[in-house]
């Protein structure tokens, strides 16, 4: 006899729709005759044995029988324990113990995933998200799946999400439909109240003493987006401030945060009680990290670190301590958003457009050009100690600010410094320009970091004065056209938090300013 039932795979960040048919004939000696094909991995494999306990220990028997499992399509590598559910679902149907009438006669209204305990529990999988847009997409009305997994899956409007915690339940809810319609509330998560709830954080730039130009540079990186370095001696504040600039950045919208959700729920380091990613993820690995951990990979590619940052805030401290290869990796997400990983098997995209912030001592020791400490380090090793960071990549970064030790007076002074709130306020507005920039002219970015060329050319025009400041900063400096886009952008961002309609020259004056430490500061 043969049955049928729905389930999904997750590709990269997308699911792709399985169908698990189950088939049994005959009468055999034992219960070895079990098979499952469809190109499964070793978990899949081994499902045979959780399902088999699964169902036995739910008060349910299986003949001795034989026995296959095909996943379809075949030519689709399968990997993970969710296929569990279907598949013990699957059996049962054919065995009988399943109402077929209640449902329609077969299981096509549903899809189900989940990985079976031993004891029939239903446990938690990763990468819930992207399969119950799956459903949606594919028209599937009901998405049975593990309770643990409810939160995230609810926040997909037009499925039907029943949380389960055992076989058993699993079989009672199918047996209580009447023509593929559950005789129970599916869950519902108000996503715009999640994304409403004030934004909270534990950190505040009223914290930080002095640092006043470090603090203009974040509040512009944040109106626009754009990568920032910070360069300074131990214990200047860098981390501090890296720390605190979630705190200014514009809130997600329900595009960003479901985007952001999948990559998190694919990766397995979602919330399960929180569901869906509200605030912008900021992502901070050390500096051990491989290539394959900051960008993404495996046998079937993972996401990585710069994908877990996507819509949010990648920190990377101690820049030159990174290993040369981990960091030239960067220039493709940098440049596009987005990383591709090559495997023999398939070739996946991760979308990975973040805000690069990176912190780094001057030298070695840390004290170089540090007034109150002298520097031990020779010019070779400061040479051999900058040279870890390539000339692209600094490209690449559209700030590069100077940061100096704090001094005694600032440090303990008693008048209190701008907060995280007042900043944002500044930031909000510039963004709001922005978007509506950007929106009456088609333009699908949303923060001037992420205009191309054309872009920057009908929204950031000079005037006279401008260019021929621009024209003196590139010759004097040696500044390449990739460094003349970044400036631009940067002084488009200074004019809209000022609340200017075109590019002055002061703006662009303080851009300039912002991209000379990577030529100067060494000298």
């Amino acid at each position: 006899m043969l049955f049928k039932a729905n389930s999904a795979a997750v590709y990269g960040i997308d699911a792709s729709l399985i169908e698990v048919e189950v088939d049994f004939s005959g009468t055999v000696a034992n219960e070895e005759h079990f098979h499952t094909v469809g190109l499964p991995d070793a978990a899949v494999r081994e499902s045979r044995d959780r399902v088999r306990a699964a169902i036995k220990n739910s008060g349910y028997l299986i003949p001795p029988t034989f026995i296959t499992i095909n996943l379809a399509p075949a030519d689709l590598k399968k990997e993970g324990s969710g296929f569990d559910l279907p598949i013990a679902v699957g059996l049962l149907g054919a065995y009988g113990a399943l109402r077929i009438d209640n449902v329609g006669g077969d299981l096509s209204k549903f899809l189900l995933v989940g990985e079976l305990g031993l004891d029939g529990g239903v446990r938690a999988i990763a990468g819930m998200l992207p399969i119950a847009i799956l459903a949606r997409e594919k028209g599937i009305p009901n998405l049975i799946l593990p309770a643990a997994n409810a939160a995230e899956a609810a926040v997909v409007e037009g499925v039907n999400v029943y949380p389960v915690s055992s076989l058993l339940e699993v079989v009672e809810l199918l047996n209580s439909a009447v023509m593929g319609a559950i005789q129970r509330e599916p869950v519902r998560v108000a996503t715009e109240a999640l994304l409403g709830e004030l934004q909270q954080f534990s950190v505040d730039f009223r914290d930080v003493r002095g640092q006043h130009t470090a603090k203009r540079a974040l509040e512009v990186a944040a109106a626009g987006s754009h990568n920032i370095l910070m360069i300074g001696p131990p214990g200047s504040g860098k981390t501090m401030l890296a720390k605190r600039l979630p705190s200014i950045l514009a809130p997600l919208s329900f595009d960003e945060a479901l985007e952001t959700t999948k990559i998190h729920s694919v990766a397995g380091v979602l919330d399960a009680a929180q569901g869906l990613v509200t605030q912008r993820p900021f992502r901070s690995p050390h500096h051990t990290i491989s290539d394959a951990g900051l960008i993404g990979g495996g046998i079937l590619p993972r996401p990585g670190e710069v994908s877990l940052a996507h819509n949010g805030l990648l920190f990377l401290d101690e820049l030159p301590e990174f290993p040369r290869n981990v960091l030239e990796v960067l220039r493709q997400p940098l440049e596009d958003a987005t990383v591709t990983i090559a495997r023999a098997s398939m070739s996946l995209s991760f979308p990975a457009r973040f805000m690069l912030a990176a912190a780094m001592n001057p030298c070695p020791c840390g004290y170089f050009n540090d007034k109150s400490r002298e520097c031990l380090c020779t010019p070779p090793m400061i040479q051999r100690y900058v040279a870890k960071i390539s000339g692209p990549l600094l490209d690449r970064i559209d700030i590069h600010i100077e940061v100096p030790a704090v001094q005694y007076k600032e440090l303990r002074g008693g008048a209190a410094a701008e907060g995280s709130a007042e900043i944002r306020k500044r930031v909000l507005k510039a963004r709001d320009r922005q978007r509506e920039r950007f929106g009456k002219a088609g333009d699908r970015i949303y923060a001037n970091a992420q205009m191309n060329t054309r872009q920057i050319r009908a929204h950031c025009e000079l005037s006279a004065d401008a260019e021929r400041l621009l024209e003196r900063a590139m010759q004097q400096q040696g500044l390449t056209a990739r460094a003349h886009d970044r400036i631009l952008k940067v002084a488009r961002t200074i004019a809209d938090l000022e609340g200017a309609e075109s590019v002055a020259v002061p703006h662009l004056a303080e851009a300039i300013q912002y991209r000379t430490l990577d030529r100067s500061y060494w000298a």
